[in-house]
Formats: C-alpha cells, sequence, structure tokens
C-alpha cells in the first residue's frame, strides 16, 4: 500500500467491503423471515433437520443477497487484507440490528445505539491501522504457504474440532446452547477465507493471460471453498431457526473474526511486520468492536427507564428538584422561628413553676 496503486487497491478493497456488510446484513433479516413462515405453517424446521426452506422464495432471496454480499467480500479479500476485510463484517450487524427493530420487531434500545456507535469508531480504527500482509503474487507461492507446518497444524485442528462438534456437541448440546453451530461455522469459515484468498490469485493470473486452469490448486480450492460454505449456510440455518438473531448474529461475528484472524496471521504473516502502534491499533478497534456488539445485543431486550439515570439528568426531575429544594427552605425557614419561641416558652413555665413554689 505504499505506492498509488498499492494505496488504491485498498480503498477499493475497503469500498467492496462495506458493500458486502449492507448486503450480508440484510440477507440476516431475509432468511429469518422465511424460516419464520415455515415455522408458522408446520414445516419440518431447519433446527430438526429439516430443508424445507428450499422452498420459501424469501429464504433464497435471502440467499441471494448474501451471495451478493460474498462475492463483493470475496472481491475485497483480493484487495485488502484478509485482517481489515474480516472484522468489517462488524457494520453487517449494524445493518441487521437496524432492519430486525424495522422488520423483526426487535427494539433497538439506547444501549444498542451506543453499541453501534462503539461499532463503527472501531471499525475506523482498523483501518487507520490497516496491516499489510505479504504479497501472494502467484498460485506457486500460495501453494507454499499452504505448504508451512503452522498452517497445518491449525487447518487439522480446525477440521478435528469441527468433527467433535457436528458428531459429538451437535446431538447433545445443540439445542440449548448455541455456541455448538456457530462454533462449526466460524471455524470453517477460517479455512473458506483461506480458500477465497486463493482463488482471488488464481483470477488475478487468468486475467493476465497465465494458464490457471491448467493448474491443479485452483480447482483444489475451488471444491474446498463449495464444501466449506455448504457446511456454514447449514448449521448457520440450524442456529438461526433455534435461537434469536440478536443472539447468532453477535456471536458469529466475534468467533468467526477470531478466527479469521488467527488463520490469515498464520497463513499470511499478516503481524509478522507490523510496528507496535499499528498492533495496538488494530487490537484495540477490534476490541472496541467487540464492545460494541456486545452492547447491541446483550441488553438488547432491557428497557432503558428515565428513571436509571441520575436525577439531574432525567427529564422533568430539575424543576421537581428545584421545587422540593426550595419547599425544604422554606419550611426550614417557617420552623426556625417556632424554635426559640418554643425556648421562651418554656423558660416561661419554668419561672411560673418557681413563682408558684
Amino acid at each position: 500500500m505504499g505506492d498509488a496503486g498499492g494505496r488504491a487497491g485498498f480503498y477499493v478493497g475497503l469500498g467492496l467491503a462495506l458493500a458486502s456488510s449492507a448486503f450480508i446484513g440484510g440477507s440476516f433479516i431475509l432468511k429469518k423471515k422465511g424460516l419464520l413462515r415455515l415455522c408458522r405453517r408446520g414445516r419440518a424446521r431447519a433446527g430438526q433437520g429439516g430443508h424445507a426452506y428450499l422452498q420459501e422464495w424469501l429464504w433464497w432471496a435471502g440467499l441471494l443477497c448474501m451471495g451478493v454480499g460474498e462475492a463483493a467480500n470475496f472481491a475485497a479479500y483480493a484487495f485488502a487484507p484478509a485482517t481489515l476485510v474480516t472484522p468489517l463484517g462488524a457494520l453487517s450487524v449494524l445493518f441487521s440490528a437496524v432492519l430486525s427493530s424495522t422488520f423483526l420487531n426487535e427494539q433497538l434500545n439506547v444501549h444498542g445505539k451506543i453499541g453501534c456507535l462503539l461499532s463503527i469508531l472501531g471499525s475506523t480504527v482498523m483501518v487507520i491501522h490497516a496491516p499489510q500482509e505479504e504479497e501472494v503474487s502467484s498460485l506457486e507461492s500460495m501453494a507454499e504457504k499452504l505448504k508451512d507446518p503452522g498452517f497445518i497444524v491449525f487447518a487439522m485442528c480446525v477440521l478435528v474440532s469441527s468433527l467433535l462438534l457436528i458428531f459429538v456437541a451437535g446431538p447433545r448440546y445443540g439445542q440449548s446452547n448455541v455456541l455448538v453451530y456457530v462454533l462449526v461455522c466460524s471455524a470453517i469459515g477460517s479455512l473458506s477465507v483461506s480458500c477465497v484468498k486463493g482463488l482471488g490469485i488464481a483470477l488475478k493470473e487468468l486475467f493476465s493471460g497465465k494458464p490457471v486452469l491448467k493448474e491443479p490448486l485452483g480447482w483444489v480450492l475451488l471444491v474446498c471453498l463449495v464444501i466449506c460454505i455448504s457446511i456454514q449456510i447449514n448449521y448457520l440455518n440450524k442456529a438461526l431457526d433455534i435461537f434469536n438473531t440478536s443472539v447468532v448474529t453477535p456471536i458469529y461475528y466475534v468467533l468467526f473474526t477470531t478466527a479469521v484472524m488467527m488463520c490469515s496471521a498464520i497463513l499470511f504473516k499478516e503481524w509478522q511486520h507490523m510496528v507496535l502502534d499499528n498492533i495496538i491499533g488494530t487490537i484495540s478497534g477490534f476490541l472496541t468492536i467487540v464492545s460494541g456488539i456486545f452492547l447491541l445485543h446483550a441488553f438488547r431486550d432491557m428497557p432503558f427507564a428515565p428513571d436509571l439515570l441520575p436525577l439531574f439528568l432525567q427529564p422533568g426531575r430539575t424543576d421537581a428538584h428545584a421545587s422540593w429544594r426550595s419547599a425544604d427552605r422554606h419550611q426550614s425557614c417557617q420552623h426556625q422561628p417556632l424554635l426559640p419561641s418554643e425556648d421562651k416558652g418554656s423558660q416561661s413555665t419554668e419561672e411560673e413553676e418557681e413563682e408558684e413554689e
């Protein structure tokens, strides 16, 4: 990103990431609306293993919207670092929160508005301190990175943990714990991002005239991407069908972003050449986004009454407080003359008693 061309590509990736967040945020709402319609009709729910949502046009509209968002996201990864593109997915949570308050009757209170503001600020900080990834200009260099022992260990851990979640934890805790299916989506999603980066490099080489179609790595990455996305869609639908959107969306964002940042740090060495202030800025921006997402959804159903504010900030209470203080002063002024008179009265009574004696 040092020259003008690299900076222009960075801004192109940034714009594509923002557009992706808008489309993906809307796709959650459309999918949820479709699943709710199926539930009202008494069809087999996705959380129970049913696939009746394939016959619902709202669900397909949400899938199409997500496809457009993922395509924009796909293109963004080809221009900007994954550590920048992935955290900007927080904006899809904001779009989802605003749209859900309109179309799903999920209220957005003061905590949610503060959370939206924090998420925007955190995203801005992450854009300013975006890391630079190691240059990967060909499929040959991508293949060398995929052979790195650190990435192989990471990929094996992801696959083993995903299998345990699907076949061991899923049947036992999938209906009661939101983390089970969301962890599957997040872990597999980190591998799908790596596939996207590789396919983006392959497309660049294809447009430059290189015989990319003869390279087996490009086809392997495509097959792996289709498998990963299919698993993500399946288990994300299960999570959305069982739990509230306001619960699934922030947890999915935090876990997915953390997994992608770990994968990108291992595969593309994005953090290796960063200076200390950029590292602190990136981490601070991400934690600010997480805090905003937490405020946005953790207190979503909590009513924010004016009584919770301090007394001097409560509307209509300032005048009442002032009138109470003035009344108190007036009452104290009325009592002041009585105290001496009472003392005088008591003294005169004592004098009378002495005279009688």
